[in-house]
């Protein structure tokens, strides 16, 4: 793809990045109101703000919004767009073990090939640590308040468990890294985000300076609400937090079970190498049964390494995505809690401005204005996320449970495979022994 001119945001479709104010950042240019609205009435006459969402009850909506609805999206694949409408692609990989007399840490590769102007190359390789990718989170969630931002996976979950240094532990964690940037990556506004930028192109992100600015995005909405009390979400809304905690619930439900799986295969798997130990050890007492003594050991061996993989899998695969998506609605909430703190906000200085315009008519303060745009920029980002997790969620899902089920059909035809070899073994046993006893 040739470099040209900067693209438009593809939420909006409008203005190339530079040229959006975004409505929480710290400017002060006055926002435009919508032709035909007077400035002075904003809002229902008994200090109600008017609401927009949609007249549908919560239960109706919350009813859309199950695990198992919406069979048309399912079928589109979230990343079948065209890949030439991409122009970002990020890949972390390649983990290295750094010892120093300090401390010990891993870096990953993380490459970048692009074909926008706000980079001066088409492509980049950096190396960074986890408490890099830390830091590119916090820096786009202060300055990306409205949006999700996807979660990375915690530092210490296997603390105690396992070696963080292990191959396993740093293959899983690598995956993750890398789904979390490849997110970001692909979102229509983060990816646009100047501290994404310099996370990919900066060889020591401790000597980047300048890129305090638009943390000031944020401030608006880190303390906002003091004082005020939010009097009703939106149906929609409710109708999220509602899909979040029964989500959460089903996630909480498959993971203990899983983990208790895993618990109960490991005690199986250690009593199934036992067990085919002892017909290893009864063959040099048994020289008649050699051959079907060593071939059921043979098929329990096979068995253990198939069940092995098959616990492998789940921990390294199957829960890992799970832990991602309990993070993820965590994240959610987290935005669905700032919206809220705006929205609050707004209904507290709306009613303070009515009841100032009834006693002296007063016109209504530009504040106010502001806030009810952030309030409905909380609300179109948030909405515009959702969709888009809910299409990666669909798509993840169905991959997981799609890699699950051929596991399981591989480890069930390993075994059945070994055992059936056994059969055929055992009859021609039995049929030299009949021709031996005949001759």
């Amino acid at each position: 793809m040739s470099v040209g001119a900067p693209r438009a945001l593809a939420s909006s479709g409008q203005k190339p990045i530079t040229e959006i104010l975004h409505p929480l950042s710290a400017a002060e240019e006055p926002l435009s109101v919508p032709v035909g609205v007077d400035k002075q009435e904003v809002g229902l006459t008994n200090g109600t703000p008017v609401e927009t969402s949609s007249p549908a009850s919560t239960s109706s909506l919350f009813n859309r919004l199950q695990l198992d609805d919406d069979l048309e999206a399912d079928v589109r694949d979230p990343y079948a767009d065209s890949t030439e409408m991409r122009d970002l692609f990020v890949t972390v990989d390649d983990p290295k073990k750094h010892v120093s007399t300090m401390e010990t840490y891993i870096t990953y590769r993380v490459s970048t090939k692009t074909s926008r102007v706000e980079f001066d190359l088409p492509e980049y390789c950096v190396r960074r640590r986890y408490q890099d990718f830390d830091w590119l989170r916090i820096k786009l969630e202060d300055s990306q308040p409205t949006h999700l931002i996807p979660p990375l996976p915690e530092k210490f979950v296997m603390k105690g468990v396992v070696d963080r240094f292990s191959e396993e532990f740093v293959e899983t964690r690598m995956k993750a890294l890398d789904k979390f940037l490849k997110r970001v990556a692909d979102h229509p506004v983060l990816s646009f985000n100047p501290h994404l930028n310099a996370f990919l192109t900066v060889k020591d992100l401790n000597k980047r300076q300048g890129l305090a600015l638009l943390s000031k995005v944020g401030e608006s909405v880190k303390h906002v609400a003091g004082g005020y009390k939010l009097r009703a979400r939106p149906a929609e809304f409710c109708a999220m937090g509602e899909y979040l905690d029964t989500f959460n619930q089903k996630l909480g439900t498959i993971d203990r079970i899983a983990q208790r799986i895993l618990k109960e295969q490991s005690e199986y798997l250690t009593e199934l190498r036992e067990y085919g130990g002892v017909y290893s050890s009864w063959v040099g007492s048994e020289e008649e049964l050699r051959r079907p003594l060593e071939g059921v050991a043979g098929c329990v061996t096979t068995s253990c390494g198939a069940l092995e993989d098959l616990g492998d899998n789940m921990s390294l695969d199957f829960l890992p995505v799970l832990r991602e998506y309990v993070l993820y609605l965590e994240s959610i909430k987290n935005v669905l809690r700032k919206r809220d703190q705006s929205q609050a906000e707004y209904e507290g200085r709306l009613e303070a401005a009515i009841l100032r315009k009834q006693e002296d008519r007063t016109p209504m303060p530009l504040e106010v204005e502001k806030c009810q745009d952030k309030v409905e920029c909380f609300n179109a980002d948030l909405k515009a996320d959702w969709e888009r997790w809910q299409s990666n969620k669909r798509h993840d899902f169905k991959q997981l449970l799609t890699g699950m089920a051929d596991r399981n059909i591989n480890s069930y035809e390993k075994s059945q495979a070994a055992w059936e070899s056994l059969i055929t073994l055992l009859q021609d046993k039995q049929t030299e022994d009949k021709t031996s006893e005949t001759s």
